[in-house]
């Protein structure tokens, strides 16, 4: 029986309601009158539930997708502006026990080169990063507790937040690794890590069982009720996503939905953030065997009604995406992406030899985090290195809160104005220093409270004295 407020994973995701919810969808998925009463209901700007959302999915009419479009452009404006944030993943270790089978590092796969960075060699790739200007890392690892156990992970952290390379700093430490204890997520909290992150995979109870055959990870409930237990373990922030192409996508697209509503109903808080990888080629892993992958158009579409669902969580796209289809996806809702990203255990500080390549999957935007940084700004959007909200205290509830009214631009705008302006006066070339510094220019005089803004300018000009990291 269908309850958002349970605890077990098979009642809060239950299989009848998203049968229920597909076929409600199906029936009306061309009754204009009440796609169009869905869509006017985004105005409100508070969201819609699993099976609204369902029904604008199935339709296929141009002109309801038309104001869907126009819609999730218009929600992405509202609650995160021309801001774009930054940050890069750190693989530690590739070491795994489980046997997924969409995975390169699944534990019968014996030719891919297993590694596990040790702290001296985190230092190394910290500072790379550091000097790419990355002030956000997403740490990965496999699943090992021999190899990689929680103690590794927390001295990981520890670190990475020990380091500062010239001006360089990471100032935000988001992980995701495989679902664990309370007590675990509570020593995870206290190492101070930002939003902690899990993937589903997929929210099929079946098909995940046969995707992830062997191992910790084919316990389905344990693995979809983890969110639960890191908010227990006093985590605020948590990220959640499904790996689009293992299973229909009709199926997750609702199951995620259903999960963040889960959340919202017991924590009082929906995710922080929502990624929507979808699955690539990887060593042995050929992505065309999985025969329900997505067209870029879907996958376009996808992220503008999870704008207009979840209009206060973030969306995360990672370079598995091409910057075609990461520039389809931008104006839609994508609030947050990589840059100069590295799917292996290595590589930032010294590029890994073909033959030792040990990536989890193949990087569609290959280009630097410069590149990136410079492509954003000339199609007019603020790359942002803010981590501000985490250091403040502005998580969970009071982040969502802020959100949720609209009051977070006050910060956001500033600060991302702010951590640019360090960007370009310490990593940028000539052209992209000048992009970003004419864009500052512009974007300061839009900021409405005349007391920020006055702030800000002052801050903006104290960078050019050398100092850092203001915020508010």
């Amino acid at each position: 029986m269908y309850n958002p407020h349970s605890l077990t994973a098979t009642e809060f995701i239950d299989d009848q309601e998203i049968q229920d919810t597909l076929a409600y969808a199906q029936a009306n998925k061309d009754n204009l009158e009440l796609v169009n009463q869905i869509i006017d209901k985004t105005e409100e700007l508070k969201g819609l539930s699993h099976r609204e959302a369902a029904v604008l999915l199935l339709c296929e009419d141009r002109a309801a997708q038309k104001r869907i479009f126009a819609q999730a452009a218009k929600i992405k404006q509202q609650f995160y502006g021309n801001r774009i944030v930054m940050f890069a993943p750190l693989y530690l270790s590739n070491y795994c026990v489980n046997g997924c089978t969409y995975c390169p590092f699944h534990f019968k796969n014996k030719h891919i080169p297993r590694k596990k960075l040790t702290q001296e060699e985190i230092r190394r790739e910290v500072i790379a990063l550091q000097d790419m200007g990355h002030k956000r890392l997403a740490l990965e690892t496999g699943e090992d507790p021999v190899n990689c156990p929680i103690e590794y992970v927390l001295e990981s952290i520890q670190t990475i937040y020990s380091i500062q390379h010239k001006n360089g700093a990471i100032r935000r430490v988001n992980v995701n690794i495989a679902a664990t204890t309370v007590e675990n997520y509570r020593k995870l909290k206290e190492a101070g890590i930002g939003t902690y992150i899990l993937f589903q995979e997929t929210y099929h109870k079946e098909q995940y069982e046969r995707l992830h055959p062997t191992g910790p990870k084919h316990d389905y409930a344990y693995h979809t009720e983890a969110m639960d237990r890191a908010m227990q373990g006093g985590i605020d922030d948590v990220g959640i996503g499904v790996l689009f192409g293992l299973n229909l996508y009709q199926y997750d697209f609702v199951g995620l939905l259903m999960h963040a509503e889960h959340l919202e109903a017991v924590h009082g808080v929906g995710p922080h953030t929502i990624s929507v990888p979808r699955i690539r080629n990887a060593d042995d892993i050929d992505a065309s065997s999985f025969t329900n992958g997505i067209s870029d158009e879907l996958f376009q579409k996808i992220v503008a009604i999870l704008r207009i669902t979840v209009p206060y969580t973030g969306i995360i796209v990672s370079t598995r995406e091409s910057q075609k289809s990461r520039e389809m996806v931008l104006k839609y809702g994508v609030s947050q992406i990589s840059g100069g990203s590295r799917t292996s255990v290595g590589g930032y500080a010294e590029e890994e030899p073909e033959e030792e390549d040990s990536s989890q999957f193949e990087l569609s935007d290959q280009r630097s985090l410069e590149e990136i940084v410079n492509w954003l700004l000339k199609s007019g959007y603020i790359p942002s290195f803010c981590t501000a909200c985490y250091r403040e205290g502005r998580t969970g509830d009071r982040f969502m809160s802020l959100v949720k009214s609209g009051q977070i631009a006050n910060c956001c705008h500033p600060n991302a104005l702010m951590t640019l302006k360090e960007y370009a006066e310490d990593y940028a070339g000539p052209e992209t220093k000048r992009l970003a510094l004419e864009l500052i220019a512009k974007e300061v005089e839009s900021i409405p409270n005349e007391k920020v803004k006055a702030i800000a300018k002052e801050n903006l000009h104290s960078l050019d004295d050398g100092r850092r990291d203001f915020r508010f």
